[in-house]
Formats: C-alpha cells, structure tokens, sequence
C-alpha cells in the first residue's frame, strides 16, 4: 500500500503477497517470476515450495540464504533516457536479515541487482558483513559508484527495517535512507548516468556475480524476508520516501514499525522432516550445516548443548553456535543462535568450538574460539558470559562476550597459528583450560592453562603430547581436548580419560583417548598406556568430541558428531549436513578398559516391541524377522558362535538383497566391522567399502545393542566400542533385517522396538 505520487515512475513491483506457491507477480508488467528454491523438486523428500511468511503487509517471501532466488527479465524500454543509461533510480523494499554473508571477495549479498562490476554498468542493492548495507551503480563515464551504511545503520537481524536507495543523477547524489530517514550520502558528477547492465537479468536474493563455494554453493545470497520491492525510474525526494515508509505505519501498524516473531524467520525443519535419510531421534539444527556438537552445560533443571553451524546453508562456511535445550538429553528443543561473528575485534570471522563451565557465582559461561583474520594468530580463547543474572533468562538465550580474548597465543606456546577448542573446568582452587595445537615439528598436543578468578590465564605448557614417530596417525595438530574424571580402579588410583582428534597431514580424524592419571600439580597427564584407542571404529562418522560431567546423574557424558560424508551437490539438493552423535555414558569397567553405553534416558523414545526371542538358531530367527522392517529401530541382540568365526546383523535390507548393510564381528581377527558395498544403489552417494576396527571379546558372545535411524546406523558392541557409519539406500523397501554368519550360531536373545521422532 503507497501513496499515490510514490507510484509515479514505479518500473517494477513485486508485492510478495502470493502468500504460496513458487513464483511472485511483477506487479506493473504483470509478468509472473518463478521462485528459485531447492525444494520446488526434491529427491528425497516430498517437493515443496518455497517458504512465504507474514509480511509488512500481506505476506512477504522467505529467502533460505543458499537457493531462493527470482530472475526477471528486464526490458530495455523501461529504463529513462534510451536504452543504455538512466538519470535516475529509486529502489524501496522493506528487509528483514537473518544471517548475514561473510563477505567473501569482498562482494554484497544482493538484495537486488542488475549488475556488471568487471564493466562498470548497473546497479546492486546489498548486505555485507555484519549488516553493513550499500547502494552502488556503474556509471556512464565508466566509473563505480558506492555509497555505504554509516557504523550504527546496520540492518539488524530478525527485525524489519525498511530501505531506500536512490541515484539521481542530473543532481549529482546517491543517498541510502533507513526507516524513512537519509542516513548516507555520496557525490556523483552532476549529470551522470547510469550504465545499464544490458543482457543481464534482474535477480532478487542472489548477486549477479556471486562467488562459488565447494564447486556447488552461490555465495552472497540473502537470508530473510523480504516485501514490497519497488523500483523507480526517478529519483525519490526524502519527503516522498519518510511518507512512504509512515504511510506503512498508519495504515497497517497502528503507527508503530512493524514487528517480526521470531518464530515467523527463524529456520524450520519442518520441510525435512520427511526426507527419507534425515534421522529423527538424533537431535541436529532445523537445517542446513552444523558441525561439532560441544559446550554441553546443565543450569536451572535442563541441559544446554550447542554446535558450530552455518545458517546461510548446509556447507561450511560462517560459523556461529547453535543452540538446543532439554530436560532429558533426550528431546531436544531448538533456540535461536547462541553466539554469531559480529563488528568488532575479537570475533569478526567466526565463533568456532569451545566448552562451557561455571563462573564463582555457579552460572554459566562460554569459552570458545574467536575468529578474527586481521590478527596473527587469528584464533584466541574468548568468554561469552549469559544474561541470566539479570533477567532470568530461563532458556540462556541472549550470551554477551567479554570485550577482549582472555588467552592469545604467543610464540612458543605451542604450534603457532594452530590454537583453538578450549575445555575449560573448574574445581575447588579455580579453573583451568586445554587447548588444542601442537608442538612444533613434534606432532599434537593438548595445553594447559589455569586461572584463579576465570579472566587471567597462565600457561603450565603441554598437558600432554604423543610420539607423532610412533603414532604418525594422531597428526600435528590436534584439535578439541575433553578431560573427564573416571573415578579410582581397582588399586584405588584416580584415573581420567583424555579425548582429542587429530588434524593435519597425515592426521587419522577420529576420537582418540587414552585413559591416565591427571597430575594437578604440574597440570600434565600421565596416560597409562603410550598408545591411544578409539572410543568408535567406524570411519570418520565419529568425531568432534565433547563432554560433561553430568551434576544431576555424575555420570560422564560424551557428545559427538555424526558425519555425513556426502558430496557437496547431495548436501545441496538436502539442505542439510550432518547431526549429532547419541549421547554416550562413558566409565571406567571393572577389568580397567573404558565402558561405553547410549545414555538409558533414550529407552523413553521406545514404541512397540516389534520382537522378542531367546535361543533361536540363525533360520528360525530370520523367520521370525521376515515382518520386521523399519528405518527407526532400536535392536538388542546376543548371537553365540557355534561354527562361526563370523556373525552379525543385516539392516536396511530389501528383500531381494539387492541393497543391505552388514554389521558383523570377526573372531580370527577380533574386529568389528561394517559391509557397506551393497548398502545403496545410488551412484552419487559415497557409503561403500568395508570399515572396522579391533574389538577384543575375550571369550564372550557378540551382544550388539544397534539404533537405526534413518541414515544413521550406530552399533555398540559388548559395552567396549561402538560403530558408527551412515547408509543412503536408494530403494523404499530397504528396511528388512537378516541374522547373518559363517556358519552355525544361536541368537541367545533379540528384542526389537520401534523408535519414536524427538520432533
């Protein structure tokens, strides 16, 4: 809605109030524009059009960061002065961000543009790093023209603000108006004329010229809402541009800037909820990239859990903190983003990894990784500290860091450059930190720090660093170091478990600990064995350690990542990458091996029992199975060799076989393991091959406790190791599960359940 002298010289309307469907009417030609969204065709999951939410007025368009985009043709005889420079232009749309683009190669997240940078002709309206906006024109004497947002015109996230660029060019002005007031102002010649970008289209939400990330991603799109897009022919006067954007307040608003819920932009995973390979009881962002879950704190009767994410889309690029919450490490409620790169100087890059403790006062605080490429090196450790205290901010949701990092690394404190992931605890006489780098030419290391008030850090050198000649797999860096009290053996010693993975050339990326002996004086780790174990001996489905201490429980609780190890186009035509791991109890056994086991708290997403059975031979058990099926499963299963020297499980089976996946013990070898050369047929999906590692049994039967979740599929065998891998089928009808062996077993027990979504 506008007044009637807004409309003088309007070129181009787009009104977003379709409100459904995959395209939007160009209100003055009437040409009707596809909306470009990943989802308008999809593989696997039910096609669906791009998301519309409310608007200013009516119902505006959701851009989801990575693929909605609209292309308009533009004819020529719209422009003002023939066919290949204009005087003036006048651009007015109201914008509400959710992520801002790193700023990558320096360009703009378009909001629109028609442009050609490289020949100075057309025009582009954008966001850059940390809301920063511009307006810039190529010129008719060759020249290119910007003019910027001032420091304290940033668009702000999740809000509505309404923006105004205009280019006259027979006075010799562009000027940026934010909320109805002039806020920039740049010269031009007077006379000028813009260079109209002739041959290319008109794009809303995506840069003419956008960078391409990991060969498959457009870079530079806009993330958010937009609504009422108009584009002038003329130059706005400021008078005509405050009636305009007052005239949407009377009108519609009751006087008052339009509001925005945060649940009407935030992202929603409702539209992959049906995607055939997402799981469902394992917690992961409403969409698009998340990589180590970490941080892990109970506060005030719930769990807190964050994750590195990237919410401009499923492919690493911008991270910031993720945020979840539950009262049962179970079901998992989504919270806005905990932690984000902002304008200033101590994480404009990136918020990266870290861990969470208690200050003196028992309330919680974050350390994590400050990003910033402007200094060297351009990771520090850094404090967030939350709102509670003074306004109870029951779910922690609004975090402030402190102005300045808290640990900078300085040469000859470990591989300089390489400094990032503190796992940060507190005890009685104060708190004390690892971080993960390396020793230079001597491979990885853990280092130590400790503080008497939380804010002033010294170094005590490495915690603990390996052989890298002996061990060339634990690589020369590593990065997020977990300490976690194991409690006293049988001899009455205190022992503590150290997880690290490594990174680098040569660096095998999976979880290593070793379990040892913390001694608090020097602060240094003595492990009990020089060589290190791997908690799971699937291949880099397992990784990104971190862990707790749980208060309410005592028991110590491990979260991960669960890789999905799929192409960049896959992961792109998904809209999502990766989830977590479930969280595991990790102890210390009688026999002095390290005890794993999926926390008991998930035996509440049990549905039906789909099977119980005791002391059945291989053929009879698989009689009994041929009517269980599913791609969310929890199984329990004991097999006793009689004959065999190999045995285990089939899941995600079709009946023909044509697509299987084996999960499946060796005893010659003493290794568990995983067949994925038949788990699909699908040729762009990277699962196959045969994975494992060494599991010692010693004399007992095979007792596999196996959650299948859609793609996941997670065996922990005999409480000592577990499997993790990820399968793809192809067919609907994969879903069948077959005992399996060498020769005769007797399947001592199985007990199948159904399993319940967490969503």
């Amino acid at each position: 809605m506008s007044c009637p002298m807004d409309d003088q010289g309007l070129i181009m309307h787009w009104p977003f109030d379709e409100g459904a469907g995959a395209s939007a009417l160009e209100n003055v030609s009437r040409v009707r524009n596809e909306i470009q969204y990943v989802f308008n065709q999809a593989e696997f999951t039910e096609p669906t059009g791009p998301q519309w939410r409310k608007g200013v007025t009516g119902s505006g368009l959701l851009f989801d960061g990575y693929s909605t985009f609209i292309s308009h043709s533009v004819s020529e005889e719209t422009t003002n002065g023939g066919p290949e420079f204009r005087s003036a232009l006048s651009i007015g749309v109201w914008v509400a961000p959710r992520s801002y683009d790193w700023g990558y190669e320096g360009k703009l997240a378009a909001i629109v543009n028609r442009h050609n940078m490289d020949c100075k002709q057309g025009y582009l309206l954008g966001i850059f790093r940390h809301g920063r906006w511009s307006f810039q024109v190529g010129l008719e004497d060759g020249g290119w023209k910007e003019v910027w947002s001032p420091d304290g015109c940033e668009l702000p996230k999740n809000e509505w603000s309404y923006v105004n660029a205009v280019f006259d060019g027979n006075n010799g002005e562009i000027k940026l108006y934010l909320n109805g007031r002039e806020i920039a102002y740049s010269e031009v010649p007077s006379g000028s004329r813009l260079a109209e970008a002739t041959g290319t289209d008109l794009l809303i939400g995506k840069n003419n010229h956008s960078s391409v990330w990991a060969g498959i991603f457009n870079l530079q799109m806009f993330s958010g809402i937009l609504d009422e897009l108009k584009i002038y022919n003329r130059a706005l006067s400021a008078e005509e541009v405050a009636a305009s954007y007052q005239q949407m307040l009377d009108s519609v608003h009751g006087g008052i800037k339009p509001q925005l819920q945060y649940d009407e932009i935030k992202l929603d995973r409702t539209p992959l909820l049906q995607d055939r390979h997402r799981p469902q009881y394992h917690v992961s962002p409403p969409a698009h990239w998340m990589n180590e879950p970490h941080a892990p704190i109970y506060f005030d009767g719930n769990y807190h859990l964050f994750y590195q994410h990237n919410p401009l889309g499923p492919f690493f690029y911008h991270i910031h903190w993720g945020h979840w919450v539950s009262e049962d490490l179970v079901h998992w409620r989504d919270l806005p983003v905990a932690l984000a790169p902002e304008k200033d100087q101590l994480a404009p890059d990136g918020i990266w990894s870290g861990s969470a403790t208690y200050d003196a006062d028992g309330l919680p605080v974050l350390f994590f990784t400050a990003g910033n490429d402007s200094a060297s090196p351009n990771q520090s450790v850094a404090l967030a500290r939350s709102t509670y205290s003074r306004d109870g901010d029951p779910n922690l949701v609004q975090w402030i860091k402190h102005p300045e990092p808290l640990i900078v690394q300085e040469k000859g404190m470990g591989a300089f450059g390489d400094f990032r992931d503190p796992f940060v605890w507190k005890d009685d006489e104060g708190w004390y930190a690892l971080v993960g780098s390396g020793i230079e030419g001597e491979g990885g290391a853990a280092l130590a720090f400790a503080s008497k008030d939380m804010l002033n850090w010294t170094y005590k050198g490495p915690f603990y660093q390996a052989d890298i000649q002996k061990f060339p797999y634990l690589g020369p860096i590593w990065e997020l170091p977990v300490l976690l009290p194991l409690g006293t053996d049988k001899q009455g010693e205190n022992k503590h478990l150290l997880l690290v993975s490594p990174v680098g050339k040569g660096a095998d990326v999976e979880v290593f600990y070793w379990i040892g002996r913390l001694d608090k004086e020097h602060l240094s780790f003595i492990p009990d064995q020089e060589e290190p174990e791997l908690i799971d001996v699937g291949d880099f489905h397992f990784t990104g350690p971190s862990g707790m201490v749980d208060p309410k429980t005592g028991r110590n609780i491990v979260f991960t990542i669960a890789q999905g190890d799929r192409t960049s186009e896959l992961e792109y035509q998904s809209g999502w990458a990766h989830n977590a791991g479930l969280p595991l109890s990790v102890y210390l056994r009688e026999d002095g091996r390290l005890g794993i086991e999926p926390i008991q708290e998930l035996e509440s997403l049990r549905g039906a029992k789909r099977l119980s059975i005791r002391d059945k031979s291989l053929a009879e058990a698989n009689v009994l199975l041929r009517d269980v099926q599913g791609d969310m499963l929890e199984i329990q299963v004991e097999l006793e060799p009689v004959r065999a020297s190999q045995l285990g499980i089939k899941v995600r089976c079709t009946p023909d076989g044509e697509e299987e996946t084996l999960l499946y013990y060796d005893f010659n070898e003493a290794r568990l393991l995983v067949d994925r050369t038949k788990t699909t047929l699908h040729p762009g999906e990277k699962c196959k091959g045969i994975q494992g590692g060494k599991l010692e049994l010693l004399g007992e039967n095979l007792k596999l406790h196996i959650y299948l979740d859609r793609s996941m599929v997670e065996a922990y065998a005999n409480g000592l190791k577990s499997l993790t891998t990820r399968v793809y089928p192809t067919r609907r009808d994969s879903l069948g599960l077959e005992i399996w062996g060498d020769g005769e077993l007797i399947v001592k027990s199985m007990e199948v359940w159904d399993m319940q979504s967490i969503w």
